[in-house]
């Protein structure tokens, strides 16, 4: 397993400088990681430094809490394509979702869907599943996957609780292949990403991206040594 082209590079604090963005576009190039993921002010910055690259870039939408009107995701949206973001990584209005209020989230989704399609970029629906119960989660996996999103991801990051292999077998179950999964909050080892990646995930977001790929390194070498256990 290559971890590298799992991991979507990731860097959301809010006191985020050029320099760190300038060195996490380094290393997800350096490493052939499958994209970096910034704040939405650093996304032209990033398409700059990765422009002979194959590592995308990516940006959220509605971050961290998913409550932002629909009109004021729309504008996020538009000028992250503007800026040049490969991906975006939409949180839903969780608030709306604990209200009951599915019909709301159709109407965000098909409103924001549609200009993504339009100008072939991918979009990741964050679902913060560890604020959901099962049959929340499930319910997500029904409407966004009829929707046809690119990708379900399981967290923010900013939540108490981040990504679990329960949430990502419950999403891969209810899924359509189509659609894929993004894990992501609290993933710091190896190990944990590739329980992710067994369970169902196709992505993993992280800021320890390079002590993971220095984990699978090292577990490839136990293993080829004969240590491995």
């Amino acid at each position: 397993m290559n971890i590298a082209t799992y991991i979507d590079h990731t860097i959301l604090k809010p006191t985020t400088l050029t320099a760190d963005v300038k060195a996490l576009c380094k290393e997800a190039n350096e490493n052939s990681m499958a994209a970096v993921c910034v704040p939405p002010m650093f996304v032209k910055q990033a398409k700059s430094l990765l422009q002979n690259s194959n590592v995308k870039v990516a940006t959220v939408i509605g971050f961290p809490f998913g409550y932002s009107a629909v009109e004021s995701k729309l504008a996020e949206v538009l000028l992250a394509i503007v800026d040049g973001a490969d991906e975006l990584d939409m949180v839903i209005n969780i608030s709306a979702l604990k209200n009951n209020d599915w019909q709301y989230l159709a109407g965000e989704i098909n409103a924001i869907l549609p200009i993504i399609r339009t100008k072939k970029k991918v979009l990741k629906v964050i679902i913060e599943s560890g604020l959901l119960t099962d049959e929340e989660i499930i319910k997500c996996c029904d409407l966004y996957g009829l929707a046809g999103v690119d990708f379900l991801k399981t967290s923010t990051g900013y939540a108490e609780s981040g990504a679990t292999v329960h949430a990502v077998k419950l999403m891969r179950k209810h899924l359509a292949d189509t659609v894929k999964i993004k894990a992501s909050g609290g993933i710091r080892t190896f190990k944990f990403a590739k329980e992710l990646i067994e369970a169902g995930a196709d992505r993993i977001g992280c800021s320890s991206s390079l002590k993971i790929i220095e984990e699978s390194k090292n577990e490839l070498n136990n293993f080829e040594n004969g240590t491995n256990k």
